[in-house]
């Protein structure tokens, strides 16, 4: 199992935006940078795990846990005109954008913020990409060490559920 963060900003698509969605279940669409399309088709396997961080927001961080439940396919909306994602120079024949279908998991039962992320002195997040400076991308890769030092920092109550 491979595990990544996926951002979007909470007023685009966020956690609420998956609890009504039906199964909580959406595609995730609109990606337009290489390096993150490439994982989105490449990489992404059904029963990856994802962190959903919320960005540009008053208190950006991880608000949940996603799972890959289809593979990279092309993202319908580069042929939709009009549409806020369409890619005129993208055609069905050799697409160029690509999606996978992720499913909330679960709502962590506090955010782990990133100035959590930032102040925490836990030597497996230093490399996360989510930290460092100028990282823009929406899809990144986590390391195991990652996620499980991530996961650490939510709420005691939910880690004993677990």
């Amino acid at each position: 199992m491979n595990y990544w963060l996926m951002k979007s900003e909470p007023e685009v698509f966020g956690l609420e935006d998956f609890r009504k969605a039906p199964r909580q279940t959406t595609m995730w669409d609109g990606v337009r940078n290489y390096q993150a399309r490439n994982m989105l088709r490449d990489q992404m396997r059904c029963a990856d795990q994802a962190f959903l961080y919320h960005s540009n927001c008053d208190a950006p961080g991880i608000y949940g846990i996603l799972e890959v439940v289809r593979e990279g396919y092309p993202d319908p909306t580069q042929f939709i005109v009009g549409h806020d994602h369409a890619d005129p120079g993208s055609k069905p024949d050799d697409p160029r954008w690509f999606v996978v279908d992720v499913r909330l998991v679960r709502a962590l039962e506090q955010p782990v913020l990133l100035e959590t992320l930032k102040n925490k002195p836990l030597a497996a997040l230093d490399g996360m990409l989510i930290l460092r400076r100028g990282n823009r991308l929406s899809v990144t890769p986590v390391t195991p060490a990652e996620w499980k030092a991530v996961l650490s920092l939510e709420a005691p109550k939910a880690r004993a559920k677990r």
